[in-house]
């Protein structure tokens, strides 16, 4: 039996397994520890996108074409005119040739990686102290109800499981 997929369902396939990556990098991660979750911070921050690499090879072209015909031939400037060619082209549309070749080679993009350090950002705790809107209840309410004599709430002490952390912060972070 030979099953054939449309390219929408090969998108999503790839999609998802990237999806399980990050989130069993942000489980390991989780696990490992707050140290752990620093340096992929550090690494995240280091890290080229598909789009600074579009940007980089464009401006090197433009410029190496341009020193090019001035040291050897008028023919060289047809390389500065591709290179503006494709930045144009990563200017205007959603997707570029340059960016999509980049991105094959393994280069993420920016909201990838916005992503990621979002969710590391959150399982860290960065934004514990940071008001919520979906908070229904007021800590003072609560208190004075239990200081009337009403319920009294036990706190959770238990340990949240990595790979649960990691998934509900997945989900909180997507675009």
């Amino acid at each position: 039996m030979t099953y054939s997929f449309s390219t929408a369902e090969l998108g999503r396939k790839k999609s998802c397994a990237k999806q399980d990556a990050l989130e069993n990098r942000l489980t390991c991660l989780a696990d490992a520890g707050p140290a752990a979750i620093e340096d992929r911070l550090c690494e995240i921050e280091n890290e080229w996108t598909a789009g600074r690499m579009t940007k980089a090879v464009t401006g090197a072209a433009i410029v190496v074409g341009v020193a090019l015909a001035m040291l050897l031939s008028p023919w060289w400037l047809l390389m500065p005119a591709l290179g503006g060619l494709l930045l144009l082209q990563y200017l205007f549309f959603r997707t570029s040739w340059l960016g999509a070749a980049f991105h094959a080679m393994g280069y993420r993009g920016g909201c990838e990686l916005d992503r990621e350090k979002m969710a590391l950002k959150a399982l860290r705790g960065d934004f514990r102290h940071l008001p919520s809107i979906h908070e229904i209840e007021s800590r003072d309410d609560i208190a004075r109800l239990e200081g009337e004599g009403g319920i009294v709430m036990e706190p959770e002490t238990a340990k949240i499981d990595p790979r649960e952390a990691a998934k509900s912060v997945l989900e909180a972070t997507k675009s």
